[in-house]
């Protein structure tokens, strides 16, 4: 097996142990592993291939000590035909809440949330995934 050398935060190394002492996992190098293996696979859904889809993107960040504002912004811009909304809020005293509804194909979001992820300083991102086609065939009743 081939070592890889990361560097992390002491405090994210620390969480990895203690995660990995509370769950049964050999060393921290094991949870390394899996959680890889998670975030590669997570956008291999064969069954959302080749479909419209929607999704929704939630991203928290501290606005008083980064700039994951102004890239959220640019983001924004340079996929402007995948944003279809983008809604932006203050939660809490120091947090901002940036939201994306993406309308697209399953290479574009995944490209997309791989961005967000690798903004430095952002403290969370979910997201959901859904085909937009599910929706077709209900009508609304008045």
């Amino acid at each position: 097996m081939t070592v890889v050398s990361v560097s992390m935060p002491e405090a994210l190394v620390e969480r990895i142990d203690s995660f990995a002492e509370e769950h049964g996992y050999t060393g921290r190098s094991e949870v390394v592993r899996e959680a890889s293996r998670n975030l590669l696979g997570e956008f291999e859904d064969k069954r959302l291939e080749e479909r419209d889809l929607m999704a929704v993107v939630t991203v928290v960040f501290d606005y008083e000590t980064t700039n994951v504002e102004e890239r959220m912004m640019k983001l924004r811009h340079e996929y402007e035909s995948l944003v279809a909304s983008n809604f932006h809020s203050h939660v809490g005293e120091h947090r901002c809440m940036e939201l994306f509804v993406l309308e697209g194909r399953l290479e574009d979001i995944s490209t997309f949330v791989g961005k967000i992820r690798a903004t430095k300083d952002t403290l969370s991102v979910d997201y959901s995934v859904m085909p937009v086609d599910e929706f077709s065939g209900f009508d609304v009743e008045e």
